[in-house]
Order: C-alpha cells, then sequence, then structure tokens
C-alpha cells in the first residue's frame, strides 16, 4: 500500500447507466445520484467498472487527465459535445493493478485510454464538479458472475484506501425491446424486484446463479455484461455493510434504472430505501 493519510472507509455503488441519453436526461435517478454523491465524505478516488470496455485480461487507466470518449452513435449531437474533465489517479490505478494482480488477474497498465460512457454519464450525476479523480478499470472478455464476485473482492481493500469502487452496469438490459412501448414491462419490473429481494438478503449463491434463478433473465440480459457489475459491487461490499436502494424507475419501458449502495450510514441514505 502506498502512504498516505487515513481516510474512512468509502461505500460502494452499482448504477444503471441506461442508454447514453441519460447524460441529458436524468429522469428518477439523476437527482438521487447527485444527492448520494453530495452525502460522500473525503474520497480519495473513484474506480469505475463499466461493460464498454471488454479486454483480454485487464487493463487499469493511469492517465494524468483521462479523456472523455463518446463511444456511441445515432444520439442528439448535444451528447457528442459533453466532457467530463476531471483528473486520474495514476497511484490507485498501481494499487487496482497490484490487488488484482495478487487475485489472480493478468492487468496491463494503460495511459492512453480516457473514460467510456459507462464511466463518465453516471459520474456527471454523481460528482458533476468532477474534484474528485476517477480511473477505470476492464472487465475481462472471459469475466462471469462468479469471477466478477471475485474480482471484486479483490479490489475491496481500495475502500479503507479511501477509494469509492463503482460497478457501472444497468439492471436489465434488452435494447431489443427498447422503444418498442411506452409501458414498463412486467417482465423488467418482475426481474428488478427479485434483485431487490436477493440483494436485500444478500443471497449471494442466488444472483451468482441469477441466469437460472431469476425470473427471465435471459430476456432481461441477453447478454450479461451489463449485469455483471451488480457483481462487482457485490464483491466488493461485505456482510457488515447496510444494503440500500436507489430508486431509479424504468426507462424506455424495459431499462431498469434501480441502482443499489453499500457501506453509507443511515444519516447519508436518507434518499435511499435500506434493504438490510
Amino acid at each position: 500500500m502506498n502512504d498516505h493519510v487515513p481516510t474512512p472507509r468509502q461505500p460502494v455503488l452499482f448504477i444503471s447507466h441506461g442508454s447514453p441519453t441519460f447524460a441529458v436526461e436524468p429522469g428518477e435517478l439523476g437527482p438521487r445520484l447527485r444527492e448520494t454523491g453530495a452525502s460522500l465524505e473525503n474520497v480519495r478516488a473513484v474506480l469505475v467498472v463499466s461493460p464498454h470496455w471488454q479486454t483480454d485480461g485487464v487493463r487499469v487507466t493511469t492517465s494524468e487527465r483521462p479523456p472523455t470518449i463518446h463511444d456511441f452513435g445515432g444520439f442528439p449531437e448535444a451528447l457528442y459535445r459533453l466532457r467530463y474533465d476531471v483528473a486520474g489517479a495514476p497511484d490507485v490505478a498501481a494499487e487496482a493493478a497490484s490487488l488484482l494482480t495478487d487475485a489472480g488477474f493478468r492487468v496491463t497498465p494503460d495511459a492512453v485510454r480516457g473514460l467510456d460512457h459507462g464511466a463518465w454519464v453516471p459520474m456527471s450525476h454523481l460528482l458533476p464538479d468532477a474534484t474528485i479523480p476517477v480511473i477505470q478499470v476492464s472487465m475481462p472478455h472471459d469475466l462471469d458472475t462468479a469471477s466478477a464476485l471475485a474480482f471484486g473482492r479483490a479490489l475491496a481493500p481500495l475502500r479503507d484506501r479511501g477509494v469509492l469502487i463503482v460497478g457501472s452496469g444497468s439492471l436489465t438490459h434488452n435494447l431489443y425491446e427498447v422503444r418498442r412501448t411506452t409501458d414498463e414491462a412486467p417482465y423488467a419490473q418482475r426481474f428488478a424486484t427479485w434483485n431487490r429481494d436477493a440483494i436485500g438478503a444478500r443471497d449471494i449463491e442466488a444472483l451468482v446463479d441469477y441466469r437460472r434463478r431469476a425470473p427471465e433473465a435471459s430476456r432481461a440480459h441477453p447478454t450479461e455484461e451489463h449485469y455483471l457489475p451488480l457483481l462487482v459491487a457485490l464483491g466488493a461490499s461485505d456482510a457488515s455493510d447496510p444494503a440500500f436502494l436507489i430508486e431509479g424507475g424504468m426507462t424506455y419501458g424495459v431499462l431498469s434504472m434501480d441502482s443499489y449502495a453499500w457501506g453509507f450510514g443511515d444519516a447519508q441514505a436518507g434518499h435511499m430505501t435500506r434493504l438490510a
């Protein structure tokens, strides 16, 4: 561990980032993320894991000033003008790389890569002033639910070094059904409710095996890269952490924006629903 002033243990977040338009359409979740960010104290840096950066092995951003990546097409021009101009944290990147290497992951530093929309879009709501450094850690191509849990557990010691760990994904992510209806899809809500119950009970076995146990899991996630950051966040939490739901509603009828937090104090979490 690098020498630095001790900081309070930081919480863990899983944020549903939905569509890139979340950057300009905050909906229900945006204001709640802003309130969440305002309740944070003494954060040294933020580490984000996003499904929009998948690599052979693990890569970690080491840039002093990571650029904003607009990794999407066909959206309003206003989105492409947005920037999340934030400092990087090469020292935290080195610590994360060391922890992941010790856990058996193959890690490579990346001094060029910036922040994709799975990182900068939710961060623009959580910490809009961009005064806290941010690094991003890629997801290995071969990550599954069990190894995502181990990935989070490997990163967990960073919480005691002042690092906020954020898994950014989507609680439901069936893009084939986006905009096909203005009504909330019952299957997406059933899947979201199942997750709320499993997270509240800290049923790790069920969450790792969600593909078989959750209702209509394959429809909620035709591919599972947007679900895996939830397991990363769960792995970085521990049984002593209070679990909270940050309600986000449903966008485009099928994208649940529900998000989760672990390790906040009750005084910080007045806008959240305590689950355990």
